[in-house]
């Protein structure tokens, strides 16, 4: 077999020249335009703007009382969005804490914040309580690399109310030992932690299935093997030390031109769905409120981030995946979209939050924003 890097036409100046836009991209702010209007969904669904002004949000929890708190990647800033008239539309963001070293990563439970950065985790104690002041924080655990490259975290309560995150690769491809290219749990009482699957590359996204509690995640393929290839990852955890091929295999065969000498696809976990290359699969969402028409119920949601390496951009929505009886996945295809008009984006959605009523909260890192996904049907609509 022939395992030589196969860069199908990419030449240095085309690569440097892509890496240049991606770093531009990442400095657009919330001055973009927010073209709601643009997003197309099924029939009976709308979306508007929860909130504008959130300078590069990420990830989204929600505390009892109803506030969401944002986590940044590059503005170093956690903020709590809150709709205090309950009209849907938040009217007051505060600044909770700043010049963290990428605090992506949010998560809640039981009155206390937690924030991920690169190289600890943080704890906010009373959050609702503190809004309007600047509230110091605990260190809950601080054993975490402090390499940036795919060091930002996204972190969320398992089942177990452990809290779970992942420590991406410190690199395009290499290899790799613990804790890097992991999912781990932490037990947020003794501050003890343990690896739950390896042979991750960099995940910025899981969820947990509403009735069998298997963690699915997403999974984000190594770049500089051209516009279709390697492909993005949707898997599922079904036993702790499950292994999922990182650095050695791509998607369901793609050996990896570096690593996967002598390596057999049957060694690894295979991964449920293979994505499209480079569309950047962020937050995944099961839906589990009644809102959405019944056969949405269980289906999942993917966040499409968007390409910043391929000739053609790809990705820049979310994706609706359904499942058999069997809980394979059955079909996967668009559920928002319009984020990317042509060759130009004016969004990037990321992660997902669902709210009581059932609508769901989507951030957008690039625009700046929060938005509201609604169901509303003809029927209920009719006098």
């Amino acid at each position: 077999m022939d395992r030589s890097h196969d860069y199908q036409g990419d030449t240095f100046v085309s690569i440097f020249a892509r890496i240049i836009l991606f770093i531009a991209s990442c400095f657009s702010d919330s001055a973009i335009a927010i073209n709601i209007d643009r997003i197309e969904l099924p029939e009976g669904f709308s979306i508007a703007i929860y909130a504008d002004n959130v300078a590069n949000a990420r990830q989204l929890a929600r505390s009892e009382n109803g506030t969401i708190f944002v986590g940044t990647r590059r503005a170093g800033k956690v903020y709590a969005v809150v709709d205090a008239d309950k009209d849907n539309r938040a009217e007051k963001i505060h600044l909770i804490a700043s010049d963290l070293f990428m605090p992506s990563g949010v998560a809640y439970l039981d009155g206390t914040l937690y924030v991920a950065e690169v190289d600890r985790i943080l704890a906010f104690d009373n959050i609702d309580q503190q809004l309007n002041s600047s509230p110091n924080p605990r260190v809950v655990f601080e054993e975490l690399p402090k390499d940036s490259h795919h060091g930002w975290k996204y972190i969320r309560f398992g089942p177990d109310d452990h809290l779970y995150f992942a420590i991406g690769a410190p690199c395009n491809v290499c290899q790799i030992d613990d804790p890097y290219g992991a999912i781990s749990r932490l037990n947020i009482l003794t501050g003890t932690s343990s690896v739950v699957a390896r042979g991750i590359r960099n995940t910025v996204g899981f969820a947990w299935h509403p009735r069998s509690h298997e963690l699915w995640f997403t999974d984000n393929g190594r770049d500089m093997l051209g516009d279709h290839s390697p492909p993005g990852e949707l898997n599922r955890i079904t036993s702790r030390g499950q292994h999922f091929g990182f650095p050695f295999i791509h998607g369901r065969k793609t050996i990896d031109p570096d690593f996967g000498d002598g390596v057999k696809v049957d060694e690894f976990v295979q991964p449920e769905l293979e994505l499209g290359a480079h569309v950047a699969p962020l937050g995944p969402l099961f839906i589990t409120a009644k809102q959405f028409p019944s056969e949405y119920e269980g289906n999942l949601l993917v966040a499409e981030h968007g390409s910043w390496n391929r000739s053609k951009k790809s990705g820049y929505r979310i994706m609706r995946a359904s499942f058999d009886d069997d809980g394979r996945v059955a079909s996967y295809e668009p559920f928002a979209r319009g984020w990317l008009v042509g060759q130009a984006h004016w969004g990037r959605p990321v992660a997902m939050l669902e709210l009581p009523d059932g609508s769901i909260l989507v951030s957008d890192d690039y625009a700046g924003a929060i938005y509201r996904i609604t169901y509303q049907s003809q029927n209920r609509l009719a006098p």
